[in-house]
């Protein structure tokens, strides 16, 4: 993992930051998230219909992007933060069905870097690769706030 302080931050723009481990999505994950979500659509849950006619059930895209900040904390840690608050989502388009059993993990840019209300406005392009695909399984560019304290 790498630490960044929040001065060096203008200075990483246009760089990759680095790459999260791998995370395998698994059906009770995906359970979860169509419990909490209310989205119990077939292709996600209903493991022998998925599988009989999709080959296997699909991660939501929702939750392959709602992973972004958990795969984010293996990738960067940011010091002398006080708090950060997600700002938003420029663009993020699901490339790539997820699976269940698949793996992700995640590729980290820093986009652009400005000042805001007293906090970092840090944009980063996020790659969610798809373990043994060329095409990802999503690309956001996100939007976050980091407030110094």
């Amino acid at each position: 993992m790498r630490e960044v302080a929040l001065a060096e931050l203008p200075g990483l723009v246009g760089q990759e930051i680095g790459v999260s481990d791998w995370l395998e999505i698994t059906q009770d994950r995906v359970n979860r998230f169509a419990d909490a979500t209310g989205d119990h659509q077939w292709i996600h849950v209903d493991v022998e219909r998925a599988t009989k006619e999709i080959g296997a059930p699909i991660a939501h895209g929702y939750l392959v992007s709602s992973l972004i900040p958990f795969l984010a904390k293996n990738i960067i840690s940011y010091q002398g933060v006080s708090r950060g608050i997600n700002y938003g989502s420029n663009k993020v388009r699901f490339t790539n069905m997820v699976p269940v059993g698949s793996k992700l993990r995640m590729r980290l840019t820093v986009k652009a870097v400005e000042m805001r209300g007293g906090a970092y406005q840090l944009t980063n392009e996020c790659t969610l690769e798809l373990e043994g695909q060329e095409r990802p399984a999503c690309v956001a560019e996100t939007v976050s706030l980091l407030y110094p304290g």
